[in-house]
């Protein structure tokens, strides 16, 4: 069979694999498209244009290729995202892209039966990584137009975590805490969604912890065992005023960014942040703000994002 035209081919189907798939050679540019989907857990096809550089087109084409081969997946879950076709299906590595890795880069994957795990992933998981691959291209597209500063990736914020294989670790970036509440001694954790770093000239630094707020979880509950986003924001000041960052990963600083839904959810964090107290923590200006839209409006590192006590920040000077 002779396919030439990408995802525009209708006679090929969408989510099961051809009988007879369309031939092609696997390039090194393939396996650049293997990595960044394997790097990432969930991507979209514009994400992945995005990275390797490619026209939306070309990478089209080729994912069609890979995808039918068995070296990528497109969970089902999102079928009632596109139920007339989309140019836009979202990617997962499959267990034949795994094998690939491991034999060309070394790579050890945590669990290696990653196409059940595809099957198995829910509508509003895959829109949650959707959300923390969005924030991650714009930042490094923003990074790419600026001489002055560099990304950090997470493989290289903590030398514990460099040498993990890629996946090794479910969560390299735990953070724990001690504190007292209601006259008992909590421990909780957290665990954040996106880390990265921004080296700056002159050799300063800032580290961030992303966390991506889809609506979802309610921000205060009566109950300490239920989970909050007021508890999360409880265990990274505990965490901080603990020097936890120091300690783990030698950091001097850290911040929480904060992604939400509206304004009005963010008004409500803050709120809530108010009125948290944690011996010999920095408080609510460990925190910046900013929504969805924000994100796809303005690039991360241009925009004024706002802190827990309504000052507006540049992600390099806070």
């Amino acid at each position: 069979m002779n396919v030439a035209t990408g995802e525009s081919q209708t006679r090929l189907p969408r989510f099961r694999r051809a009988s007879e798939p369309p031939a092609f050679r696997l390039t090194d540019d393939d396996v650049e498209i293997i990595r960044q989907v394997a790097r990432h857990r969930l991507i979209r096809s514009t994400h992945i244009a995005a990275l390797v550089g490619r026209s939306l087109h070309s990478t089209n084409d080729r994912l069609l290729r890979l995808f039918h081969a068995g070296y990528i997946d497109r969970p089902r879950a999102q079928l009632d995202r596109f139920p007339t076709g989309s140019a836009h299906y979202v990617y997962a590595l499959a267990d034949r892209g795994t094998r690939l890795l491991r034999e060309r880069d070394g790579i050890t994957i945590a669990n290696p039966e990653v196409s059940r795990k595809n099957r198995e992933a829910h509508r509003p998981f895959i829109e949650h990584q959707l959300e923390i691959v969005n924030f991650q291209v714009a930042l490094q597209g923003a990074v790419a137009q600026r001489s002055d500063v560099r990304l950090i990736p997470a493989e290289d914020m903590n030398k514990a975590a460099s040498r993990q294989p890629m996946q090794a670790s479910p969560a390299p970036f735990a953070l724990r805490a001690k504190f007292a509440h209601r006259g008992a001694v909590r421990e909780i954790s957290v665990v954040p969604d996106i880390v990265f770093g921004l080296g700056l000239s002159g050799g300063a630094r800032r580290n961030f912890m992303v966390e991506i707020d889809r609506g979802t979880m309610p921000i205060i509950r009566s109950r300490f065992d239920q989970t909050s986003f007021e508890k999360k924001m409880h265990a990274y000041l505990a965490a901080h005023a603990a020097k936890q960052h120091e300690r783990q990963f030698g950091w001097k600083n850290f911040r929480v960014l904060t992604i939400t839904t509206d304004q009005q959810r963010m008004q409500s964090m803050k709120e809530a942040l108010a009125g948290l107290r944690v011996p010999r923590s920095i408080g609510a200006s460990l925190f910046l703000f900013g929504t969805f839209d924000e994100c796809r409006t303005f690039d991360p590192l241009s925009h004024a994002w706002i802190d827990g006590i309504d000052r507006r920040v540049r992600l390099m000077f806070v």
